[in-house]
């Protein structure tokens, strides 16, 4: 996710609570729904579909912060 910013990406988890929480939600969000798609854990595809929204979400905040650090 965002190779562009992968050097701000460490910094931020390090300096920054809110873009750590938001950062380790989107992974714990991603490997979810990849046990879900594989059958590991069960969902419907409802399940599934709003999580993916939710990841989504936490991207687009995860972007803001990254644009907003980058420009400063």
């Amino acid at each position: 996710m965002f190779p562009e910013f992968r050097d701000l990406i460490s910094e931020l988890k390090r300096r920054d609570p809110h873009f750590s929480r938001l950062f380790h939600r989107h992974n714990e969000l991603d490997q979810e729904i990849r046990n879900m798609e594989a059958g590991i854990s069960p969902a419907d595809s409802m399940a599934i579909e709003q999580l993916k929204k939710e990841k989504l979400l936490l991207k687009d905040q995860l972007y803001v912060v990254l644009r907003r650090a980058a420009a400063s």
